[in-house]
């Protein structure tokens, strides 16, 4: 039986198409003909029962390939099983694969009647796409079109097989400009990482998961899909004996003239996620207060860019920085034990190359860095559009982190956290609730303060990295309201997430 993957509850590895190509080919040479595309539609029949229980009438437009191969197979089991199934093929049945024109014969044999032209309106209980699975090109026009805006226009309850129809798996892109949009879809054999960012989330709807009995390797995966049974291993745990020394010392350097609080928000975030001591640096000058949070302490720039300092802090550097961020970054970079880049100052080193050099350098001395660019500041960096970024969201976060040696968390719908050899990770937490003021500020702190506690390294960053990304989108999740998570509000929500985290790993 299909299982479901969405509310996440634990870390799946994902696999490109071609990766699942493999698998596949693998399998079909180890199973009798036609086996998998027959437990491909099986497995949709039995999701679309359970998802639709008293639905009498089902729709189901299957494409040329083997999608829709698996579309006619589950016709054939709904009918079977007293719906009144309405199918359509679009497909030339003398160029079909061989699975797929075998199911197309025996979905007429079954004494289904198959439509060869486009629908004109669906208006069954519920409605299955099997136009385009993995490996799809995307739709433009022609009847592939028609059908998917028949389904778009439909307002019925929509299952994809594999992938909506127009998505790409590979990147979440939608290549033709026109996609299907599922409330639920069945990934088969292998979970695919377009599912998970990009439009894949918006596109996806409910996703579930059937391996078919077929499922590659994890060892093969090109992504791992972060669920909260990795993340609760990664939060800080305190011993009896430990005092505030012991979780580390962050500097939040920000805050230019009119951005004061993104500095602050910051640091409220370093001090939930545990941090021992937290210093805010605004950069705008002058002196300053939390009266909600009189633990975080004011300091001047200049005694926080003392060599000493910083070689014995993690320092959070850019948020509100403005273009005052510029001054003090080439002794941040030089001297930073632990250094996490985000806003204004990821827009500084992308306009001048020193700074990404000394960037790079720090790499070479044993010195880590987290960048937390959002999809306009990662394209000022990799010196191309945003289009360019969000087309491809793996690659664009492994080219950066490659390109100036750091750990990548390009922000958006399925943040992706990338190293520069390492497999890049998707998070599965997060909504549109957190698109607000101020959230990314409050992620870079909370990065900044997690790091401080667990030590120095790569691995350490990402550890950091992937435990407060996870918990930055979980804690929108659990918001009580539909409306938009305040930054202010959101630390506490963070904190609360975490001990839950805690709790469930006892």
């Amino acid at each position: 039986m299909p299982c479901p993957v969405l509310p996440i509850r634990r870390s799946w590895p994902l696999h490109d198409t071609a990766a699942s190509r493999a698998a596949e080919q693998r399998a079909a040479l180890t199973l009798p003909p036609h086996t998998l595309m027959a437990r491909a539609g099986h497995a949709t029949a039995r999701l679309a029962l359970a998802i639709a229980p008293h639905a009498l009438r089902v729709d189901i437009c299957c494409g040329p390939g083997n999608n829709g191969g698996d579309g006619l197979v589950a016709a054939v089991d709904l009918k079977r099983l007293g719906r009144d199934v309405r199918l359509w093929h679009l497909g030339a049945s003398d160029r079909l694969p061989d699975d797929a024109a075998d199911a197309l014969r025996k979905a007429r044999e079954a004494g289904l009647t198959v439509h060869t032209g486009p629908p004109e309106r669906l208006d069954a209980d519920l409605v299955i796409d099997a136009l385009l699975g993995l490996g799809g090109r995307g739709i433009e026009s022609g009847p592939l079109a028609q059908a998917a805006s028949a389904m778009l226009a439909s307002g019925r309850t929509v299952l994809a097989i594999d992938l909506p129809s127009g998505l790409d798996g590979d990147t979440g892109r939608v290549p033709g400009g026109l996609a299907v949009r599922a409330e639920h879809s069945l990934s088969l054999l292998s979970l695919k990482p377009g599912l998970f960012t990009g439009s894949g989330r918006e596109l996806a709807g409910q996703v579930w998961f059937d391996d078919l009995g077929a499922a590659p390797a994890d060892d093969s995966a090109t992504a791992l899909l972060v669920g909260p049974d990795r993340v609760q291993w990664l939060l800080p745990r305190r011993r009896h004996d430990q005092h505030k020394g012991s979780f580390g010392n962050v500097v939040v350097l920000g805050g230019a003239t009119g951005m004061v609080g993104a500095a602050w928000l910051a640091a409220r975030g370093a001090l939930g996620s545990g941090a021992g001591r937290v210093w805010v640096a605004p950069l705008g000058g002058g002196s300053g207060f939390d009266p909600t949070r009189p633990e975080l302490m004011w300091r001047s720039s200049a005694s926080v860019l003392q060599h000493a300092v910083l070689m014995d802090s993690t320092v959070v550097c850019g948020c509100g920085g403005g273009d005052a961020v510029r001054e003090p970054l080439p002794t941040v970079l030089h001297h930073a034990a632990r250094l996490v880049l985000d806003a204004d100052a990821l827009n500084a080193v992308a306009a001048e190359p020193a700074l990404a050099s000394a960037l790079r350098a720090r790499a070479q001395r044993g010195l880590p860095t987290v960048l937390t660019p959002h999809p306009l500041e990662a394209a000022r960096l990799l010196g191309c559009s945003v289009t360019d970024v969000q087309a491809d969201r793996l690659q664009s976060a492994g080219r950066l982190a490659a390109q100036l040696a750091c750990v990548v968390v390009l922000k958006g719908s399925g943040t992706v956290v990338a190293t520069p050899t390492g497999l890049p990770l998707i998070n599965a937490s997060g909504n549109a609730r957190l698109a607000t003021a101020g959230t990314g500020d409050v992620l870079a702190g909370w990065i900044g303060g997690h790091w401080s506690q667990i030590g120095q390294g790569e691995p350490s960053a990402v550890d950091a990295a992937t435990a407060s990304v996870h918990l930055h989108g979980w804690a929108a999740d659990r918001s009580p309201t539909q409306g938009p998570l305040l930054a202010a509000d959101l630390v506490d929500a963070m904190v609360d997430a975490a001990d839950t985290l805690r709790a469930a790993a006892r």
